[in-house]
């Protein structure tokens, strides 16, 4: 059984997410796309789902699932009630909701080791303050423009130049990135 804050925690910890009240209700999104947003009692969630397998998602749980309003039905979207889903299931239907409002290159960042969406969101975001932490001290950074080796020149490249893809390998030690290859 999960709550509304249960899944505040899933979608915010996803790159490029922000909540917004809007029409007296909480909503997550990304820019504009809202894939995520609760009823106003915070009992239910609609989220994001391909339209063509919605039926089948509804079919296989009705007690869980169920059609949004008839007015949202032209939108790829499907309802869940909170308390009849448990933690594992409410992540994957959060995360697959996010990954139709972001570009594909993201797609895999939700799978990485811990400290890698968050630092490649604070890149995204150029918050360079929360990014120092997630780095090691001796980073080994790789990227088309070259190599780089040291926490601190790495962060200075990164001030420089526009946001680097995703990891295409990356390595973790002490909780940390330390091995960055784009």
């Amino acid at each position: 059984m999960v709550d509304a804050d249960a899944v505040r925690r899933a979608g915010l910890a996803l790159p490029r997410t922000r909540e917004a009240f809007i029409g007296g209700r909480w909503k997550l999104k990304v820019r504009q796309l809202v894939y995520v947003a609760f009823s106003r009692d915070e009992t239910a969630m609609g989220f994001g789902f391909p339209r063509d397998g919605r039926d089948g998602l509804i079919a296989s749980d009705p007690e869980t699932f169920f059609l949004p309003p008839t007015s949202d039905l032209r939108y790829q979207w499907v309802c869940a009630h909170l308390a009849r889903l448990d933690e594992t299931e409410m992540r994957e239907l959060v995360t697959d909701a996010w990954r139709m409002c972001v570009p594909q290159m993201l797609h895999d960042l939700p799978e990485r080791p811990a400290p890698v969406a968050a630092a490649w969101w604070a890149m995204d975001e150029s918050r360079w303050e929360d990014l120092r932490p997630l780095l090691h001290p001796h980073l080994h950074w790789n990227d088309r423009l070259g190599e780089l080796r040291g926490r601190s020149k790495v962060l200075d490249h990164l001030r420089a130049v526009p946001t680097p893809r995703p990891p295409a390998q990356v390595e973790i030690r002490d909780g940390q990135v330390y091995r960055w290859t784009a």
